[in-house]
């Protein structure tokens, strides 16, 4: 009984000493940052770093500010990581990021299968397509925003309307 107790101890010794190698390794804190569709949120590092990756450049985008500063963009709806190097190659942070919809003013219309959402101020809602709603109206919707905009562009480089 003894050697098993004084083998336990040795275990549970081990596992202790490996537990607070993951807590003392700042890579190994890592943070959960939820971010709304097309919207950013700013991220803040512990210490400067030089480079930050993202692990699926179709879900967040990142956009360095400064040093211990970066804007992280919901592109799509998921779930990737960002990965912080400090000056020297070693990993500073690791923060897994997850892009949902947007909490407020967000109203789903389900008619039978399809799925059509309306961003809703106050008295008046306004189309505003994402990802899985029914193709028909989200292409509609998305050509005509693009239209849009290119005319924006267009007539702001003076090239008229």
């Amino acid at each position: 009984m003894s050697t098993f107790r004084t083998h336990s101890q040795t275990i549970l010794g081990v596992v202790a000493g490996v537990a607070a190698l993951f807590v003392a390794s700042p890579a190994a804190l890592a943070a959960n940052i939820t971010v709304p569709l097309d919207e950013i949120k700013v991220v803040t590092f512990e210490s400067p770093v030089k480079v930050v990756y993202v692990g699926n450049p179709t879900i967040a985008d990142v956009t360095v500010i400064d040093s211990t500063h970066v804007f992280v963009l919901g592109k799509s709806f998921g779930s990737t990581n960002i990965v912080a190097l400090d000056d020297t190659g070693n990993q500073t942070a690791e923060d897994k990021v997850t892009v949902l919809n947007h909490d407020a003013n967000i109203v789903t219309l389900q008619r039978g299968a399809g799925r059509s959402t309306l961003n809703c101020a106050q008295t008046r809602c306004e189309a505003a397509p994402i990802p899985g709603d029914d193709p028909m109206p989200y292409d509609t919707i998305t050509s005509q925003v693009d239209k849009h905009q290119g005319q924006n562009l267009k007539a702001a480089s003076g090239g008229g309307g």
